[in-house]
C-alpha cells in the first residue's frame, strides 16, 4: 500500500514531463529562473516550448531575445524582440533591448527610434534617454545630442553623465575648451567615477599636457584598476615624461589584462627596441602581425630588430615584404642592402645602393636607426617614415557606456561583494573554482554505493548545451519509466531522488521540489532528499526576491529542512554551510556567522565558508575579522578575495 500511495503521489505531483506544454506560465517562470543563474541555452528550449504552446504571447518572444542577447546573438535577439513588439507594443523593456541589439549592430538610428518610442511610454527614464544620446553621438547628429543632453541636464541637473557626453560631443567637434568645461562640470558632480578621470587625460593628452594627463590617469586608475586602455594612456604620458620604466610597467599590465591589445603590443615592442631588449620586442611584433598581416609598419620594426639581432634572412624577408608594397621607401632600400653586404651578397646590395643614389637619397638615410620619435601617428596612418613613432587610437573619445540591464549575471547589478552559493547534489562533477578541493561527504558516499548513478557535491550547478539539456529530458524519462515499473521501495527512493538532482540541473527546481517530496514522504529522514530540497528553495527564493515577492515563509521552509537534515546528520559541514547561506539571505548576519564557524570546524578547507563569513562579518560591521577571513579564503585558494581585502582595508 506505501508502494502504491508513493507511485500515486509521484504521478500526481510530477506535471511536467505530460503537462507543461499546457502550463505556459510555468514553463515561462521556469525559463526566466534558468535566465537568472546564467543557463542561457536551457532557458531557450524553455521558452521554445511556450511560443510553440501559445504564440500569441509576448513574453517568451521578449525573454527568448534576452538569452540570445546574453549569447551575442544580437540578429536573433532583435527579431523576437520585433516579435514580442508585434504581440504588445506597450512593453518599454522590449524596444529598450531592441535597441541594444540595434546598436551592437551598428545601426544608431534605428536603435535610436527604438529609444525614442520607448520613451513616450517610460519619459523619466534617465537610462533610456542616455542611450539615445550616445545613439545620436555615434550617427554623428551632434546638434540633436546637444539638444536632447540641454533637457537630461534640466531634469537631471545633479547627475554626471549628461555632462561627460557633452564633452565627448565637443571633442568630436574638435572644440577643447568647451569639452573642458564639461567634464570639469561632470568631476565636480561625481569625483569617484573613473571613466570621468580617464576623459579628462585625453583631453590633457590632446593638448601634450603630459603631466597633467598622467595625474588623472592615475586617478582613474586608482578607481578602475582593471581598464587596460588607461594604463596604455599613461605609458604615452610617461613616456613623453622621459619615464620609461614607467612605461613599460604600464604596457605591461595592460597587456596582463586586454592580451589581445593591439597598441600596447606595437607601443610596446618600439619601447623595447630602444632599450635594447631586442629579442622580447621582435615577440610583440610577432603578435601583432598575427592579428594584422599586412601592417607594413610592424613588418618594418620586426624587420630592424632581426637586423640588429642577427637574423640577417629574417631581416630581409620583412624588408623585402615591404620594399615590395612601398618600392620607394629609401629607409628600407638602405637597411636591406646592409644586410646583403653582411651576408656578402654584394650583387644584391649594389642593386638596392643603385636605387638610392638613382634617388640623390640625401645623408640621412645612411646614419644609424633613430631614437623612438616623441611623436605620435594616428593608428590608421600607414605612413612608413613615421615607422619609429608610438601609435595611438584614431578617436580618443570620452568612454560613455550605454546603459544596460542585459549584461552580466542580472542579479548582482555591479554588486562587488556578492556571497558564494549553496553546496547541492548534481548527477556531473564540477571542478571547484578552490583547486585541489574535492568535496567529499559520508551520507553521499553511502547513496553512491547503492545508487545506479553516482551523486556529486557541488559548489555551482554548470550550465547545459543543448545536447546535454536534451540528454537530461530524457533520462528523466527514463527514470519515469523506471519508477513506474519498481516494486522495490528503497529501489524507487533512490530513482527519486536522481530524478530531483536532474531537475535541478535543468533549472526546474519547483518540480525537484515535488519529487523530492514524494521521495520524503516514504522516508522523512533521507538527509540528501531534505539538503537538495532546501537548495532548490533557496534558489526559486533568490529569483522571485530578484522580481519583488516576499519570500519569508518560503525562506522558513528551506530553514526547516536543513535543520531537520543538521539533526540527522550532524557532522556534514555542507549542511551548516547551506543554512548560513539562508541566513545571510535573511539578513540575519549573527547566526550565519555561527553556523559558517561550524561548518568551518568540521572542513578546515572549506574556503567557501571563510569567504562568506567575512562578508557576513563585514555586513555586521566587523569589517576587520571578516578581512581576516577573506585573507584565509584567498590563501585557500579563492582568489578572488584579495580584491575585496583592497576594498575594505582601505575603507576599515
Amino acid at each position: 500500500m506505501i508502494y502504491r500511495k508513493l507511485i500515486v503521489l509521484f504521478w500526481v505531483l510530477l506535471p511536467m514531463a505530460t503537462h507543461a506544454q499546457f502550463n505556459t506560465d510555468r514553463l515561462i517562470t521556469i525559463g526566466r529562473s534558468a535566465l537568472y543563474y546564467e543557463d542561457y541555452v536551457l532557458s531557450i528550449q524553455y521558452f521554445n516550448q511556450a511560443i510553440a504552446a501559445k504564440p500569441y504571447l509576448y513574453e517568451p518572444w521578449f525573454f527568448r531575445g534576452v538569452a540570445k542577447y546574453y549569447l551575442d546573438d544580437f540578429a536573433g535577439a532583435e527579431s523576437d524582440c520585433a516579435s514580442a513588439i508585434e504581440r504588445n507594443p506597450y512593453v518599454t523593456d522590449c524596444y529598450e533591448l531592441r535597441g541594444l541589439c540595434r546598436i551592437r549592430l551598428n545601426r544608431y538610428e534605428e536603435a535610436a527610434a527604438d529609444y525614442t518610442t520607448a520613451l513616450k511610454y517610460n519619459p523619466e527614464n534617465m537610462g533610456l534617454w542616455h542611450n539615445r544620446v550616445l545613439c545620436h553621438i555615434r550617427s554623428k547628429d551632434y546638434d540633436r545630442a546637444l539638444g536632447q543632453l540641454d533637457t537630461m541636464v534640466a531634469r537631471w541637473p545633479r547627475q554626471a553623465a549628461p555632462y561627460s557626453m557633452r564633452a565627448e560631443v565637443y571633442m568630436q567637434q574638435k572644440d577643447t575648451i568647451r569639452a573642458l568645461e564639461a567634464i570639469e562640470k561632470s568631476i565636480e558632480i561625481d569625483p569617484y567615477d573613473g571613466q570621468l578621470w580617464a576623459a579628462r587625460a585625453i583631453i590633457s593628452l590632446s593638448r601634450s599636457e603630459w603631466e597633467q594627463s598622467e595625474e588623472y590617469l592615475d586617478k582613474a586608475i586608482h578607481l578602475l584598476p582593471k581598464n587596460g586602455g588607461n594604463y596604455i594612456n599613461r605609458a604615452l604620458a610617461r613616456y613623453n615624461r622621459n619615464n620609461l620604466r614607467g612605461a613599460m610597467a604600464d604596457y605591461d599590465t595592460a597587456l596582463d589584462l586586454e592580451p589581445n591589445n593591439f597598441l600596447g603590443h606595437y607601443n610596446r615592442g618600439l619601447l623595447r627596441a630602444q632599450v635594447g631588449d631586442d629579442n622580447r620586442g621582435i615577440e610583440d611584433f610577432d603578435f601583432v602581425l598575427n592579428l594584422e598581416p599586412d601592417n607594413m609598419l610592424a613588418r618594418f620594426n620586426r624587420g630592424l630588430l632581426r637586423d640588429k639581432t642577427g637574423d640577417l634572412r629574417g631581416a630581409i624577408s620583412d624588408y623585402t615584404v615591404v620594399i615590395d608594397e612601398f618600392p620607394n621607401f629609401w629607409t628600407g632600400l638602405h637597411y636591406r642592402a646592409g644586410c646583403y653586404r653582411r651576408l656578402g651578397m654584394n650583387r644584391q646590395a649594389e642593386q638596392d645602393e643603385f636605387r638610392i643614389l638613382k634617388a640623390q637619397l640625401d645623408k640621412r638615410y645612411g646614419g644609424r636607426q633613430p631614437r623612438l620619435s616623441k611623436q605620435q601617428r594616428k593608428r590608421s596612418d600607414q605612413d612608413l617614415e613615421k615607422y619609429n613613432q608610438l601609435v595611438v587610437a584614431d578617436d580618443q573619445e570620452v568612454e560613455n557606456d550605454y546603459k544596460n540591464d542585459y549584461r552580466g549575471r542580472v542579479q548582482h547589478h555591479k554588486v562587488e561583494a556578492v556571497y558564494l552559493p549553496m553546496y547541492e547534489l548534481s548527477l556531473q562533477p564540477v571542478r571547484s573554482e578552490v583547486k585541489n578541493y574535492v568535496p567529499y561527504d559520508e551520507t553521499v558516499e553511502d547513496f553512491n554505493r547503492h545508487a545506479p548513478r553516482q551523486l556529486h557535491i557541488v559548489s555551482s550547478i554548470p550550465s547545459l548545451d543543448e545536447t546535454q539539456s536534451q540528454a537530461y529530458f530524457a533520462y528523466i524519462d527514463t527514470l519515469r519509466s523506471a519508477i513506474a515499473d519498481l516494486k522495490n521501495l528503497q529501489k524507487v527512493q533512490h530513482l527519486l531522488l536522481l530524478c530531483g538532482v536532474a531537475y535541478t540541473a535543468l533549472q526546474n527546481n519547483e518540480d525537484a521540489i515535488d519529487v523530492l517530496t514524494t521521495h520524503l514522504l516514504s522516508d522523512s529522514l533521507s538527509v540528501l532528499a531534505l539538503w537538495q530540497r532546501a537548495a532548490c528553495q533557496t534558489k526559486i527564493n533568490e529569483f522571485q526576491a530578484s522580481q519583488g515577492t516576499h519570500i519569508d515563509m518560503k525562506t522558513a521552509n528551506a530553514l526547516m529542512d536543513l535543520t531537520a537534515a543538521i539533526r540527522h546528520a550532524p557532522r556534514c559541514a555542507y549542511l551548516y554551510y547551506n543554512r548560513a547561506c539562508v541566513y545571510v539571505q535573511r539578513k540575519d548576519y549573527a547566526r550565519a556567522v555561527d553556523d559558517y564557524t561550524a561548518a568551518i570546524a568540521l572542513d578546515p578547507r572549506l574556503a567557501e565558508a571563510y569567504y562568506n563569513r567575512g562578508l557576513a562579518r563585514i555586513d555586521s560591521g566587523n569589517t576587520a575579522e571578516g578581512v581576516s577571513d577573506l585573507s584565509k579564503a584567498g590563501e585557500l585558494g579563492l582568489y578572488t578575495a584579495y580584491s575585496l581585502i583592497k576594498r575594505y582595508s582601505k575603507e576599515k
